[in-house]
């Protein structure tokens, strides 16, 4: 049996979902939506899928999908994510699931009511690394963490090109953070409870009028006493070559972890320039796509067939939203502030 899926949102993650689906023998690529004709017209004809809508509530009534993909904007999650499980369709949404904490809560008792399945996209858990760092906690080889540090910076091209018609209502935490602080809640094995957080507004803001953080550095406490730094920025020059410049250090009990994906093993030069060309997340051997993306994306198509829960569900998505909404209003406030209890 082929489940029958659809993806709503045709821009960049959205469009590499749709190639890891066509792929999938136990797919059935039916449906996209996008509200842009253009990108919408060009995702139909390269995918040859059957059905293409504007309007995706049209498509969700108009098709009896299984699962939905859900790619929209960081903050354009919540209505097309509760739109779908009221109309009992899976749901596999980018991360983070909101941008909201409340709306993350109304999700997490949306999928006890329904017993659907959901996951959120936080696909460095599908990284080999950054697992093999995990199963050595879980073995015991090193005790428990205490201090983990996380960074993960971007050229100025990312908000002002690649995201550029809507990173003005974004900010690099909740562009970038949102994967770090999913890792370190997986390692830890623990909750957030509290954050303070400090951060600049200044190039964005002169260059282009945008109200929205160049940068951003925040402390998060857990429940059993670890500590984690978080660290995003938007502003590296273009000039230079890692997007994101992406590190991770862990220290423990006994010892200690650091993980640096700058470079992704691969450092290349032309007469173009120097560039650490991308390949762990989502790479193209031959006729396949490869990489943590679509290991997550089969990932949760094996879930439903299995009929498990998916590796990273919405209790995960509403701790990551939650952080990160503590951590922007720390920010803004100049205040610590509590993180929200867990959604009953």
């Amino acid at each position: 049996m082929k489940l029958k899926a659809g993806v709503i949102g045709m821009g960049i993650m959205g469009t590499h979902v749709a190639r890891v689906l066509a792929r999938n023998p136990w797919v059935h690529l039916a449906a996209i939506s996008e509200v842009s004709s253009e990108r919408c017209d060009s995702a139909r004809e390269e995918l040859r899928v059957p059905a293409a809508f504007n309007d995706y509530l049209e498509m969700l009534d108009h098709e009896k999908l299984d699962a939905v993909f859900i790619a929209t904007p960081d903050w354009a999650h919540f209505e097309p994510v509760m739109a779908c499980l009221e109309r009992g369709i899976h749901v596999h949404v980018e991360k983070p699931m909101t941008t909201i904490e409340s709306e993350s809560a109304q999700i997490v008792r949306k999928v006890a009511e329904t017993g659907l399945k959901l996951q959120v996209s936080y696909n460095h858990r599908w990284l080999a690394p950054y697992h093999l760092v995990k199963e050595k906690l879980a073995g015991g080889e090193v005790g428990s963490p205490l201090i983990g540090y996380a960074r993960k910076n971007n050229p100025i091209t990312v908000p002002t090109r690649m995201l550029a018609a809507w990173a003005r209502d974004s900010s690099p935490m909740w562009f970038q953070s949102s994967h770090d602080i999913d890792l370190m809640c997986w390692w830890f094995e623990d909750t957030p409870v509290r954050v303070t957080c400090h951060g600049v507004k200044r190039v964005l803001k002169e260059k282009y009028g945008w109200d929205t953080y160049d940068g951003l550095q925040g402390l998060v406490h857990f429940s059993k006493g670890g500590i984690a730094t978080f660290e995003a920025a938007w502003i590296y020059p273009e000039s230079h070559p890692s997007m994101p410049d992406s590190f991770m250090s862990l220290i423990t009990e006994t010892g200690h972890f650091q993980i640096d994906r700058k470079s992704e093993a691969v450092e290349m030069s032309s007469d173009n320039g120097f560039s650490w060309p991308r390949s762990f997340l989502n790479y193209k051997i031959f006729d396949q796509w490869t990489g943590a993306f679509p290991s997550c994306i089969n990932s949760f198509i094996d879930a439903i067939l299995e009929d498990r829960k998916p590796y990273v569900n919405e209790l995960d998505g509403w701790t990551v939203t939650a952080t990160l909404e503590a951590l922007h209003r720390s920010a803004d406030t100049g205040q610590t502030v509590t993180i929200a209890p867990r959604p009953a």
